[in-house]
């Protein structure tokens, strides 16, 4: 899959099929698109064509204080790499802007769809919105297919209602730490990424050392505070928007999300115990997979209630994963 930044500087795309959308988690409805996606490019001797937003249109659009900013599924570099696995010819990352919304729905079409992609097919929903106020549609894309040597075609209401549907019940079940509904609607488990920083200690004076983690996007989902059984890819090199992440190791861990009741900590922290390892790991980034909810975060009366709980907690995990 080839990936395009620069969109005044894209290919020439041949009896490209395109769709255009967010594919936040790119999960099992966006699966479907993608599939009629391909299958018309196919068609058409063609090639296939994603196009997709960095930011998020919601968070340049949403002028609603009391509003909170939407959560993440995936961030770029992830939805990257889910992508790529979909053997997708090309991804086109347009950067959202204020300015780019305003453009009037006719020069959306002439000017971005028509002179940037020349399609061959586009494939969207008939619920899709477009150009200054939302004011273009599936019928202002009809209207022109004749003028513009294009063919519309319809994602069926089916497949975009799963879309939503699944999008809503990944975030809610990641929020109320219901990870099987989560990963039989994203077709994969739940992962995240994040940068070993310094913490204070605590777990390796209690014998669990844990790899505190910084979130670089704030705006990724992060799930509900709790204990859990995980999986962890440790990156070979530091990861960015311009690189994809690459494994180094793999271990087997738990970890705990919240805010350390316990020794009174009203931060929220992200630590993870990786069983029998021992090295120093600070700087690099971890991808954390996230496998078994195991309890919600509890208050203990003592240092060593806690680590009695942390040893139970490491069993738990271990019959999980199968140790």
């Amino acid at each position: 899959m080839q990936v395009h930044r620069d969109i005044n500087n894209l290919p020439s795309f041949e009896n490209a099929a395109i769709t255009i959308g967010t594919f936040d988690g790119v999960h099992t409805g966006h699966l479907q698109i993608i599939r009629q996606l391909k299958k018309e490019a196919e068609n058409n001797n063609g090639e296939s064509v994603i196009i997709t937003f960095d930011p998020h249109p919601r968070m340049v659009l949403n002028n609603k204080k009391d509003q909170p900013p939407i959560k993440l599924l995936t961030t770029l570099t992830e939805k990257i790499e889910l992508l790529a696995k979909q053997e997708i010819d090309h991804l086109v990352i347009v950067p959202f802007t204020i300015e780019y919304s305003r453009q009037s729905a006719k020069e959306y079409i002439s000017h971005f769809l028509v002179q940037k992609f020349y399609p061959k097919t586009i494939i969207i929903g008939y619920d899709h919105r477009f150009g200054n106020n939302r004011e273009g549609d599936y019928r202002l894309l009809e209207k022109y297919q004749n003028e513009f040597n294009y063919e519309v075609k319809e994602i069926p209401e089916q497949v975009l209602n799963d879309v939503t549907i699944s999008s809503t019940k990944i975030r809610e079940a990641l929020i109320e730490g219901d990870l099987q509904t989560a990963r039989e609607c994203l077709g994969y488990d739940y992962f995240f990424e994040g940068t070993v920083v310094d913490g204070n200690k605590l777990g390796r004076e209690m014998g669990y050392p844990t790899a505190n983690l910084h979130i670089e996007n704030p705006n990724k989902l992060i799930p509900e505070n709790g204990i859990y059984a995980v999986e962890v890819y440790i990156a070979m090199e530091p990861v960015t928007e311009d690189s994809l992440f690459i494994a180094e190791s793999f271990h087997k861990g738990m970890m705990s999300i919240g805010v350390r009741p316990t020794i009174s900590d009203n931060r929220r922290t992200i630590e993870v115990n990786l069983f029998d390892f021992y090295k120093d790991i600070y700087g690099r980034t971890l991808r954390v997979i996230v496998k078994y909810f195991l309890r919600n975060e509890e208050k203990f009366s003592s240092i060593e209630e806690l680590k009695y709980q942390i040893s139970l907690d490491e069993k738990a995990a271990k019959t999980y994963l199968g140790e």
